[in-house]
């Protein structure tokens, strides 16, 4: 009897555990939790360790973090009649867990057929070229669609993403040919281009040589003409220079050293192989100066005469080193710029030489 007693306690306890173990429900901080009770609506549970009433009472909990969910891949004919292949990826999250769960059945799978028969619509309305190049106009057209459908399920449409466009068949094919031929026209285009271009170059830098090549000659000829007057004023300059000394010479020299002069002249005239001899004076006078001077017919004055007239000022002064000098200097400076040519567009520079002073 007493063990029969025993036996009933024991089995009341693990009853008791048993129902109190069913009424548990924990609600993790992501989730928010639904009580029906004998199929009337209680209310929500909140995150945490929660306690109902087992066998009459039911807890439903219903996930609020943003879900993915994949648009399986479907065949679309464009406004232009061409089959294509689309698939999208739908960011749904869940606003209003009483509406998620009473108003749809399965608010996912609603979700999904929704977003196929949306994204068949808006790409029915498109091109094909429309829709590969406009993507994000269709991710938000769907998007603002889809959000306002499931709005009365308590479901907010985050997001919507093309996943791909896959036209089938010869519309690939086609468009593969249509971008080598596109590919190929700007090939075209720019080789064409190219060849322009480097015509142009080549007739510029054709023309920069000429122009280059005939200021170089200019500058040639302007220089040489430059050295070869200053060469003719150094030249006369020297001889110059050389009668002066000859004329300040002779001043000092009588009429029979101008005759011994004369003679040795003539001797050095007739020492040569010619049979014929010119004579650059008059001979008679040599021949009387001569006379004179062997037979003393003449007095000879006692002191030098001196030339009249001569204006030594026309002959200029004997250079010092210093000017000599200096003027090496000036066509060591003149040789120099021979190489320095203009640019092009620009007048050469001129070359500007003193004369040097008499």
């Amino acid at each position: 009897m007493a063990f029969l007693e025993t036996l009933i306690t024991i089995f009341l306890i693990l009853a008791i555990v048993l129902i109190f173990a069913r009424g548990v429900v924990i609600i993790q901080p992501y989730e928010q939790g639904l009580q029906i009770r004998l199929g009337r609506y209680i209310g929500r549970m909140n995150p945490g360790f929660r306690w109902i009433i087992p066998v009459i009472t039911t807890a439903v909990k219903l996930d609020l973090r943003t879900q993915v969910m994949s648009v399986p891949q479907q065949e679309v004919i464009t406004k232009d009649n061409s089959p294509t292949n689309v698939d999208a990826i739908v960011y749904i999250r869940v606003i209003d867990p009483e509406k998620a769960w009473f108003q749809v059945a399965d608010y996912r799978m609603a979700t999904v057929a929704l977003a196929q028969t949306t994204l068949r619509g808006v790409i029915g309305d498109m091109e094909l070229d429309e829709i590969l190049y406009n993507r994000d106009v269709i991710n938000t057209k769907l998007r603002d669609i889809l959000d306002r459908e499931t709005d009365q399920w308590g479901v907010k449409v985050e997001r919507v993403e093309i996943k791909e466009v896959d036209p089938i068949g010869e519309v690939k094919q086609a468009m593969t040919e249509q971008t080598a031929a596109e590919r190929n026209r700007r090939a075209a285009i720019l080789r064409a281009d190219g060849e322009k271009r480097a015509v142009i170059l080549r007739a510029e830098g054709t023309k920069q040589s000429m122009i280059l090549e005939a200021e170089g000659d200019r500058m040639g000829r302007v220089l040489k003409a430059e050295g070869e007057r200053i060469s003719r004023i150094l030249q006369a300059q020297g001889e110059a220079q050389s009668l002066r000394i000859v004329s300040v010479g002779a001043r000092s020299m009588d009429r029979r050293a101008i005759t011994i002069m004369s003679l040795d002249a003539l001797k050095t005239m007739s020492n040569g192989q010619a049979t014929k001899i010119i004579f650059p004076f008059e001979i008679s006078a040599l021949i009387r100066q001569g006379a004179k001077f062997l037979g003393g017919l003449d007095d000879l004055p006692e002191k030098d005469e001196v030339v009249s007239g001569l204006d030594e000022s026309l002959l200029g002064d004997v250079p010092t080193p210093e000017k000599v000098n200096e003027l090496l200097s000036r066509i060591a400076e003149v040789e120099k710029n021979v190489g320095n040519i203009a640019p092009l567009g620009e007048e050469p520079a001129q070359v500007h030489s003193k004369p040097p002073k008499e």
